[in-house]
């Protein structure tokens, strides 16, 4: 019985290893940072997945992108890591877990409290990938960017999406929660 769990639990992992590479391919032209759904699938390991295996899913995700495979929003590669975006990518591996350790009890999870938890992984994948923005601009490949454009580029201009995933994740994961703890 234990080693079906194992077999289930890697599957489920690299079903939301591939979510998440396929999510880098929906996308909505936005400037400078691309929105992608790569957020609904990473925030989606982390609630059905746990915090644990969510972030192994996620981090998997990221080490096939940077062994080559052009599966992140703008190829993949080890170069991948002097990418000013790559630190959403970094983001998506600790709010996955964030997010999974947050809502591993299922007793009194509710639509809000799954809600907050996904606004908390926003929070950490938002502020990882506009620090990492800021620090490879500014000090590695030199192309400077202020603080203001940080801002309106990294942040104001991508959120309004992600706050809607951020929901639709809650939804989803409110309905499927429960059937995957029944299998």
């Amino acid at each position: 019985m234990e080693q079906k769990s194992k077999i289930q639990k890697m599957a489920m992992c690299s079903l939301f290893t591939a979510l998440t590479a396929v999510g880098a391919f929906i996308k909505i032209p936005v400037p400078v940072v691309p929105f992608t759904l790569q957020f609904l699938f990473t925030m989606l390991a982390g609630l059905l997945l746990g915090g644990k295996l969510g972030a192994v899913s996620v981090g998997a995700y990221a080490l096939l992108g940077l062994a080559g495979l052009p599966i992140f929003a703008e190829g993949g590669g080890f170069w991948y890591l002097l990418k000013p975006s790559f630190g959403y990518i970094l983001g998506f591996i600790l709010g996955a877990y964030v997010t999974g350790r947050m809502t591993q009890k299922p007793e009194g999870l509710t639509f809000r409290k799954i809600l907050f938890a996904n606004f908390v992984g926003l929070a950490i994948v938002y502020g990882a990938g506009m620090v990492y923005y800021y620090i490879i601009c500014n000090y590695v490949i030199n192309t400077p960017i202020g603080l203001w454009p940080l801002f309106l580029y990294c942040f104001l201009l991508a959120v309004p999406g992600d706050i809607c995933l951020c929901f639709l994740a809650a939804a989803l994961a409110k309905r499927l929660k429960p059937i995957l703890a029944r299998m």
